[in-house]
């Protein structure tokens, strides 16, 4: 697959010395949605600036669609943009005006009928007259994401951007990056909904004290380190585990009265189904199972805790 951003061996160490990159590689595909997690503080927007043109790496390479972003600074803002975590907009200015404004800096032509689409999928159209500062928290977002794609990037910067958002808003704005990604569109975000980037995202990056811990698909992530748990309301409290089932590591909780099991998909144990039959054979009758299955989030503090 075609590498829409390729980041070599990136360091950044700011004038008092902190360091905030620490050797960062990493591979960027076109059309896919990037997830980019880590900590506060962690080094996420100082990498989204360097990309932009923002912020002077002290050393490494980064290459947008094989354009070096040092080097050919004009070519690569132009296929990139940004939407920033701060609200940075115009407040007295007209919708449609400072969606056409960002678009001229970028050197675009005028096209009317393009920011009429745009502003159109961004379900500003009926607002294109008001004043930015007449809208609401989510609306304001969602200008700055069309002044974002204004100038037609074929790489989106979106930093945390549904911090703000009702819960409504956020729903719309997730589906509006799909469809950005139906265009062809290549996408890297940071969010602190990580539920969010579970059910986006394609693949998963973890930065942790200005390094990459961690890139992977998200569905191979998920199977590689969740966990499932398992507990048994028993019938009847048991003294201890039969020794028949001594190879399930099973454990007895709330005096006897509760079996759980901790089922890892990533060292190919039997299945649930085994177990079962097992537990019957044993003599073990329950009233009711739970089941739990550990989220992004519990793999995210697992690998940060780690690192």
């Amino acid at each position: 697959m075609t590498t829409a951003l390729t980041i070599k061996n990136l360091n950044k160490t700011y004038p008092k010395g902190l360091q905030a990159l620490k050797g960062v590689n990493l591979e960027i595909r076109k059309g896919e949605i990037f997830a980019l997690l880590g900590p506060n503080g962690a080094g996420k927007t100082t990498l989204i600036g360097c990309v932009c043109g923002i912020v002077n790496p002290t050393s490494g390479q980064i290459l947008v669609n094989g354009f070096d972003v040092q080097k050919d600074f004009y070519q690569t803002r132009k296929m990139t943009g940004m939407v920033p975590q701060e609200l940075a907009v115009e407040l007295f200015e007209p919708v449609q005006e400072t969606v056409n404004f960002s678009r001229g800096l970028f050197g675009m032509a005028p096209d009317a009928d393009r920011i009429e689409s745009l502003l159109k999928r961004l379900m500003l159209w009926d607002k294109r007259k008001d004043s930015i500062m007449t809208l609401s928290g989510g609306m304001k977002r969602r200008v700055m994401i069309a002044k974002a794609l204004s100038h037609e990037p074929q790489l989106l910067f979106l930093d945390e951007p549904t911090a703000g958002v009702d819960v409504e808003l956020r729903r719309d704005m997730w589906n509006q990056i799909r469809e950005l990604k139906n265009l062809g569109v290549t996408i890297i975000l940071t969010t602190h909904y990580i539920e969010e980037a579970e059910g986006i995202a394609d693949r998963i990056g973890v930065i942790n004290k200005g390094e990459i811990i961690v890139t992977e698909n998200t569905r191979e992530l998920m199977h590689r380190m969740g966990r499932k748990e398992f507990t048994f309301e028993l019938s009847a409290p048991l003294a201890a585990v039969p020794g028949s089932l001594s190879k399930w590591n099973l454990q007895l909780k709330k005096e006897g009265t509760q079996l759980r099991y901790l089922y890892d998909v990533s060292q190919g144990k039997p299945g649930i189904s085994t177990l079962l039959a097992e537990l019957a054979a044993a003599g073990v009758a329950y009233d009711d199972m739970h089941i739990y299955q550990s989220k992004l989030e519990d793999i995210f503090i697992q690998l940060v805790k780690g690192s």
